[in-house]
């Protein structure tokens, strides 16, 4: 994807550092409206240039929401701002997770979704610092709470990363464990993990591991997929896959 500055527009505040949101572009449904997804974009990208990609897709029953993240300074870049769902001073396991961050993007996502019809099917997926949002999104639904314990409010019916990686990995199982509720939410969400193997931004060791890390906390129903000489970018046979997987998954009519 290309890069791109943000459009700043109206934002949502959290009770620290304030997050304005950009330009959220919508493709709506050549057919029949069955499901609405929001993408969220990498670093230092645009809701633009998804939103251009996803259009073309033979996926007619889906509206595609394609928000534009805050500008915000990023430690990874030494504090030199970019757009970016939430901060990040490595792209690894032992990366900081900007709680903070995460929860204002997650609960962006969800106030995205809150308008949609209560017969469409509501999703969330994403590409790297995208894709780990929208994970992070699967496992609030999941626990039905964000981590700062404000109640998720979206029924997802379907979550995708793309080269991306799942914050909070490491206690999720036993955030999960003896949970009844949240072990039948996350035992039904179904999601799919895509990464290449010649990741040389998100390792593909990363990805591997948060996919693993998913079914190891209870989600039953992932889906991994792994390309051969891809590096951190989309492909046709990828995007020919999460078709196929979100027709199935979503029941979608098809092509």
């Amino acid at each position: 994807m290309s890069l791109g500055g943000p459009s700043v527009g109206s934002g949502g505040r959290s009770a620290g550092r304030a997050f304005e949101f950009g330009r959220t572009h919508v493709v709506r449904p050549k057919g029949r409206h069955q499901a609405t997804i929001v993408w969220l974009h990498g670093l230092g990208d645009n809701g633009a240039s998804w939103s251009q990609l996803l259009e073309t897709l033979p996926l007619p029953n889906i509206k595609w929401i394609c928000p534009t993240a805050p500008s915000q300074p990023i430690s990874l870049f030494g504090g030199f701002p970019s757009t970016a769902w939430f901060d990040v001073n490595d792209l690894s396991e032992n990366a900081h997770d900007d709680l903070e961050g995460l929860d204002a993007t997650a609960a962006h996502v969800a106030s995205l979704l809150s308008t949609e019809p209560t017969d469409i099917k509501l999703a969330v997926g994403g590409f790297s610092m995208g894709a780990a949002t929208a994970l992070y999104s699967a496992t609030c639904f999941a626990l039905g709470k964000y981590e700062n314990g404000s109640p998720y409010p979206a029924n997802l019916s379907a979550a995708v990363g793309l080269s991306g990686w799942l914050p909070c990995a490491k206690n999720l199982s036993s955030r999960i464990e003896g949970k009844d509720e949240a072990t039948r939410w996350a035992a039904t969400l179904p999601i799919m993990v895509c990464h290449g193997r010649g990741d040389d931004v998100v390792r593909f060791k990363f990805g591997e591991k948060s996919s693993q890390a998913l079914s190891s906390a209870g989600f039953q129903d992932v889906t991994f997929r792994a390309y051969n000489g891809l590096g951190h970018y989309t492909i046709p046979e990828e995007m020919d896959e999460l078709c196929s997987w979100l027709t199935s998954k979503l029941g979608l009519e098809g092509h």
